[in-house]
């Protein structure tokens, strides 16, 4: 172990009142001392795995995620090989590509059926809720998928696409509570399965496509964290195929994690373990690739709601992991509370936001009525 990178990394924590083998909840607790070299020479990837390998550990993790990131300590540690090798293929090579857009839903979406019912409950939305008037999950993402089918108007008879539809519930949300019919894609075969499963005997077709292969015309259109996935290079194809499929008085809901800054690459530990191919589009890279496209009617940040999401869902990970420990391992157990409480602190520092962005393709007539 390097002496410097100790003393470094000790300077630098204290920036955040985080003290090394401290008594308070968020202090970090380190015991492999090899851990300093490691993260100084491998950054945040570095940093991620060496808590998976069990080198480290903090009681309060979204609380040590907070203060890192509300004291920019990881703006402090640039320059690594592994960044700028992430930052130079995605600036080279279409990550998101049709050939690689399939990855994520293996890698990640396809990882279990008893997973992803157990952590996100009885809805199985896999995105923020929200909970103005929610107190507890199951209510705030039903509020979450109200919000959306009064943001567009939904009304009996309407034909929806779900770009991105996961298992199908916001699709059965929208047809048993305001009479539309819809088409779902996605890419992931245990979300399509699930989903076809849910909604047998509504009027419902769950499809397993790329959304650059979607031809037919909608009503309305909505995409709950999906932009997430599709990639800067993508933005316009995957905007003008929205428009494309789109009626002339049709409109589009765009539900994403946002970014503060205008990046080109993701995060390394969150490219490797959890979504490969993945980039946090910026207001700046969605505005440029709207022109032409659609005209911005309602831009809604609610990202504050995204930190309860997150706490809420590791709350009944931690839950149902006894039940759920036979089919993952300890580094499988470790890698996620990791994801879900750095995340949790990301949005609690507001450094990443959540936007309902509402669209149309020539104007609403007389204007949007503003609905939150």
């Amino acid at each position: 172990m390097s002496k410097q990178a100790k003393e470094l990394a000790e300077e630098l924590l204290s920036l955040a009142g985080i003290t090394i083998n401290g008594n308070q909840p968020w202090d970090i607790r380190v015991k492999d001392e090899r851990l300093y070299d490691r993260v100084f020479r491998e950054g945040t990837l570095g940093f991620g795995e060496a808590y998976m390998d069990n080198w480290w550990n903090v009681e309060k993790l979204d609380e040590f995620f907070y203060r890192i990131f509300m004291a920019n300590i990881d703006k402090e540690i640039r320059g690594n090989w592994s960044v700028l090798w992430l930052a130079l293929k995605s600036r080279i090579f279409n990550q998101q590509s049709k050939k690689r857009s399939g990855i994520v839903g293996e890698k990640h979406y396809d990882t279990g059926n008893d997973l992803f019912s157990k952590m996100l409950g009885e809805t199985r939305a896999y995105s923020c809720g929200y909970w103005v008037e929610a107190d507890n999950l199951q209510d705030a993402q039903k509020a979450k998928f109200d919000l959306i089918c009064r943001k567009l108007g939904l009304q009996p008879g309407m034909h929806i696409l779900d770009i991105g539809c996961g298992w199908g519930t916001f699709l059965k949300y929208a047809v048993e509570n305001y009479g539309v019919s819809g088409i779902g894609v996605t890419i992931s075969k245990e979300q399509a399965k699930f989903a076809q499963d849910l909604c047998k005997g509504l009027p419902i077709e769950i499809r397993i496509q790329d959304y650059r292969e979607v031809k037919d015309k909608f009503d309305r259109i909505v995409s709950i964290g999906m932009m997430e996935h599709v990639g800067y290079k993508n933005y316009k194809i995957y905007l003008k195929t929205a428009s494309a499929c789109l009626k002339d008085d049709g409109m589009f809901l765009l539900h994403t994690i946002g970014s503060n800054k205008s990046e080109k690459a993701t995060d390394p530990w969150i490219e490797k373990y959890i979504f490969p191919n993945s980039h946090l589009p910026s207001i700046k890279q969605i505005a440029e690739n709207l022109e032409g496209n659609f005209i911005m009617e309602d831009w809604h940040n609610f990202g504050p709601d995204y930190d309860k999401t997150l706490m809420a869902w590791y709350e009944n990970f931690e839950k149902f992991w006894p039940e759920l420990k036979g089919n993952y391992d300890e580094r499988f157990y470790r890698m996620w509370k990791f994801y879900l409480l750095s995340c949790a602190g990301l949005f609690r520092a507001r450094r990443i936001q959540l936007w309902q962005i509402v669209l149309s393709k020539n104007g609403v007539d007389g204007g949007w009525k503003t609905v939150r």
